[in-house]
């Protein structure tokens, strides 16, 4: 069995790269609800605060080898990733990237299209939080049915 500060770590360290490992790994190691849940959000908002303080020199950069490279600018997912932000602003990327892409990916995403960090930070807070809600609870809910 994993000490508890390992358990601990587990989640939190799998939600800064895959939020949806978080809820799952809490609930196969025992942690509680609240336990899971704040490991998770803490998680992603700490690949959200680092990547929104890095993404503008790293947006430099991508543009810069794209320009060398002659890459275009848009694919066909970029596309869809601006098509999702006009509709539906930041809210709209912040809700789908604990489902759709990583903490890091949609917290890149917003960089990319000139969010400002304040608002990354809050949106992807109340994601983390609703996702983490969620996807605990449900995590939680198989867990006791495969086990009973």
């Amino acid at each position: 069995m994993l000490p508890y500060a390992a358990k601990w770590a587990s989640v939190f360290l799998l939600s800064t790269v895959k939020f949806l490992g978080g809820p799952l790994a809490g609930s196969s190691l025992g942690l509680g609800f609240w336990q899971t849940m704040g490991l998770t959000v803490a998680g992603m908002m700490t690949s959200v605060f680092i990547f929104s303080g890095i993404g503008r020199v790293w947006v430099r950069h991508r543009q810069q080898q794209r320009r060398l490279r002659r890459a275009p600018v848009f694919s066909k997912r970029s596309r869809n990733i601006i098509k999702v932000f006009k509709k539906f602003g930041m809210g709209g990327i912040a809700f789908l990237t604990p489902i759709l892409l990583s903490p890091i990916g949609g917290t890149v995403i917003a960089t990319l299209l000139g969010v400002p960090r304040q608002r990354i930070l809050l949106h992807m807070f109340w994601s983390a939080v609703l996702w983490g809600g969620v996807l605990t609870l449900a995590s939680s809910r198989i867990s006791h049915l495969l086990h009973h």
